[in-house]
């Protein structure tokens, strides 16, 4: 079981060809990556013998747990009374460490064009078959990633904005440095001369776009379910979603780096 597996990261976007998705395999070598529709993941998905699919994007809606006062005693430190009550647990969690995150609305059609193409996709995976992580001996299993709290985790700081270029090289030296065979990000420097300045002729073909970083490390977080469980964790409820993130145990909280 689990030979030759492959781990995919998927980030759901609000595009044409909505899901991005990076297909790593057991050494952590990219096989594919690229951009499709809802038809043409699914096709992917089902010609692989075995994978775990991490997925950028809230499994469900808000199931309105946090009005549970059992549910919210659990949480530290203690919230007050009518706070965070449109947040999924695991939401709550990343925000009390300073991670920020988009709350998921209650209602479906409430929510943001990207999670509604999420919830339709696990609810495609789910008929086909794919268990949530971890169910033991299940070829096919999926689970919720969170791409900025699994660099801010790595990095042990706030990472630079993902839209910006610096923010972008950060991101990939963070993977290539953790043995995923990306290119070298530090190459772009290497690259760049006085006359590809002068006509703005810029390398970033070297470095990989936002929602393909996104996809990257969530593969890489599938990867870690899988081939270093002990440096894992689920947080949140099971009955709205759980995140996966990269440890064991969160700083109390993240703060910006100051250069």
């Amino acid at each position: 079981m689990f030979q030759n597996s492959l781990f995919i990261g998927i980030d759901p976007t609000a595009a044409k060809k909505p899901f991005v998705f990076i297909a790593l395999d057991d050494h952590l070598l990219p096989i594919q990556k690229g951009s499709t529709d809802l038809p043409g993941t699914l096709s992917f998905l089902a010609n692989q013998p075995n994978c775990i699919v991490a997925i950028c994007s809230p499994l469900q809606p808000n199931q309105r747990l946090m009005e549970n006062e059992s549910i919210r005693r659990a949480v530290n430190p203690s919230l007050r009374p009518g706070r965070w009550v449109n947040y999924r647990l695991c939401e709550v969690i990343l925000r009390k460490h300073r991670i920020k995150i988009i709350p998921t609305p209650s209602k479906e059609p409430d929510c943001p064009r990207w999670m509604q193409k999420g919830f339709q996709l696990y609810r495609q995976l789910q008929k086909m078959g794919f268990q949530p992580f971890p169910t033991e001996n299940a070829p096919y299993q999926y689970l919720e990633t969170y791409p900025h709290a699994a660099f801010t985790i790595l990095l042990g700081h706030h990472p630079l904005p993902k839209q910006s270029l610096e923010g972008r090289l950060q991101r990939q030296l963070l993977l290539y440095e953790r043995n995923v065979h990306l290119p070298d990000p530090m190459r772009f420097f290497e690259e760049i001369t006085r006359y590809k300045v002068l006509h703005g002729n810029f390398p970033t073909d070297l470095v990989l776009i936002p929602n393909e970083l996104d996809a990257a490390i969530a593969a890489y977080c599938a990867w870690l379910a899988k081939h270093n469980p002990s440096s894992v964790s689920l947080i949140g409820h099971p009955e709205e979603g759980q995140i996966l993130i990269p440890t064991k145990e969160m700083k109390p909280r993240y703060e910006s780096h100051r250069w």
